[in-house]
């Protein structure tokens, strides 16, 4: 087996040619090691400046050391060198190597500028462990395609040039080089699943099938084209499944597709709005409780950071709702005939007052002040739309306005004299009195997209003069 040559790290980074620096990242062990070395060596032909980007989790008591081995490494190659240090503590059943990992990559994210390169030092045998991992997790079609070669990270691509490499083959490179590096003892952790699989696994494989790192990253590299084309399918799909409300998909038509291509279809709707993608079970239930359920129910599944919801025949995908302000606040809130504004509680933004020009440039008749009342799910109160002249339920308003039941008790409802003058984004409330002060209400800034998507609407009124 030949040892590695630097000079694929150029053809590798060839379509990258407008990158103005390419970051390594450089944990001080052999494979990263092995990279950044073959890197240096080539570094006048790269696209870009080269640095390196050393991580620091404060995990083991030698963290120090490994960190200043990096800074030497570095320093006798004239390599320039950033180095972030992190503090961890793992909540309860959370995975400290998950949370490392999802840490580390989020300090390369914010490394990186726009078009930057981060090379990773991840070869064969990391992706043969990558696959069986899926595997034994049950993983679909993206799961088993493991590690690509190149990725979108931040506001720049994850390349990992070592894919194609066999690790006998960077120890081969590493030892001719004279390289010293760092041996991370919890890599010898069996308790680790994949320290398992690499220690115990893979080498009794490799003892009936020697090129078994070989055959499986083969493998990986065909899931990665069926998920492609299954992504590809879902994404032309997508825009003929909108629902009414913006950033929704129609229930109707998503249940008219075959169920593999509503799961599809649903990975890549939740993925537009940048949300993290839920297990098997979950993304089951999304089609089963909640595609599924009668119009009028209000099924919820829920994951991090993301919750689907329905309402009539639209599906919402949402941050998690935070809880909503109870019923005994009452924010007073004086307007008059200057702009101003209230903040709002629970994220919920503010809520805006613009008089009309008249009546900013003095010229209504109306009182100078008045004094509101906002409070959250009042009910029993009743309110005539301007283009009405019959009262109506707040039920019936925010049904017309197509509002959800679960995000009515978010809305604000501005009283005066504790009659209901304003539902804000859905209508103001017709006032017996034909004088007062003119304007548009307005609530903005809403923490969560769909409250936001949904009542955005100015209301153009006359209060009470």
């Amino acid at each position: 087996m030949s040892a590695f040559d630097p000079a694929h790290l150029i053809g590798l980074l060839e379509p990258f040619e407008s990158a103005s620096r390419i970051w390594v990242a450089f944990s001080g062990g052999m494979d990263s090691s092995v990279l950044l070395a073959a890197a240096t060596e080539v570094r006048e032909s790269l696209p870009g400046a080269l640095h390196a980007i050393h991580v620091d989790h404060g995990l083991h008591p030698d963290s120090a050391l490994w960190a200043a081995h990096c800074a030497e490494f570095c320093r006798l190659r004239a390599i320039p060198l950033t180095t972030e240090h992190l503090q961890l503590a793992a909540r309860q059943g959370e995975s400290l190597e998950a949370l490392a990992r999802e840490a580390r990559y989020a300090v390369f994210a914010g490394l990186l500028g726009r078009g930057d390169l981060l090379l990773t030092a991840h070869h064969e045998d990391d992706q043969a462990e990558t696959l069986l991992l899926a595997l034994l997790r049950g993983s679909g079609a993206r799961g088993l395609a493991a590690m690509p070669v190149e990725a979108r990270l931040g506001r720049g691509y994850l390349v990992r040039p070592l894919l194609a490499s066999h690790r006998e083959e960077l120890l081969r490179y590493a030892r001719a080089r004279g390289l010293g590096w760092i041996e991370d003892p919890s890599n010898a952790h069996l308790t680790l699943d994949r320290n398992f699989l690499r220690h115990q696994i893979l080498p009794r494989l490799r003892t009936r099938w020697p090129a078994v790192s070989t055959t499986l990253s083969r493998s990986a590299r065909h899931c990665a084209e069926a998920a492609q084309l299954v992504e590809g399918l879902a994404l032309a799909t997508l825009p003929q499944l909108f629902g009414d409300h913006p950033g929704t998909l129609s229930i109707e038509m998503l249940e008219q597709l075959d169920r593999p291509l509503q799961k599809a279809v649903l990975r890549a709707w939740l993925e537009q709005h940048g949300f993290g993608l839920p297990d098997t079970s979950r993304l089951e239930r999304v089609l089963d409780e909640v595609v599924a359920a009668r119009a009028d129910a209000n099924p919820l599944v829920a994951w991090k950071g993301c919750e689907v919801r329905r309402y009539r025949g639209d599906l919402f995908c949402l941050v998690p709702l935070p809880a909503p302000p109870a019923r005994t606040v009452d924010l007073p809130w004086r307007i008059g005939r200057m702009p101003s504004s209230l903040e709002l509680p629970s994220g919920l933004g503010v809520l805006e007052w613009q008089p009309a020009v008249a009546e900013a440039m003095d010229g209504g008749r109306g009182r100078a002040v008045l004094e509101l009342h906002v409070r959250f799910a009042q009910v029993g109160h009743v309110c005539t739309p301007a283009t009405e002249i019959h009262a109506r339920r707040l039920k019936d308003l925010f049904q017309t306005a197509g509002v959800p039941s679960w995000l009515r008790p978010y809305v604000p409802l501005v009283f005066c004299a504790d009659g209901l003058i304003a539902i804000a984004g859905v209508c103001g409330c017709a006032h017996p009195r034909e004088r007062g002060l003119g304007g548009a209400l307005l609530w903005k800034g809403q923490q969560q997209a769909q409250i936001g998507a949904i009542l955005r609407t100015p209301i153009h009124m006359r209060l009470p003069g």
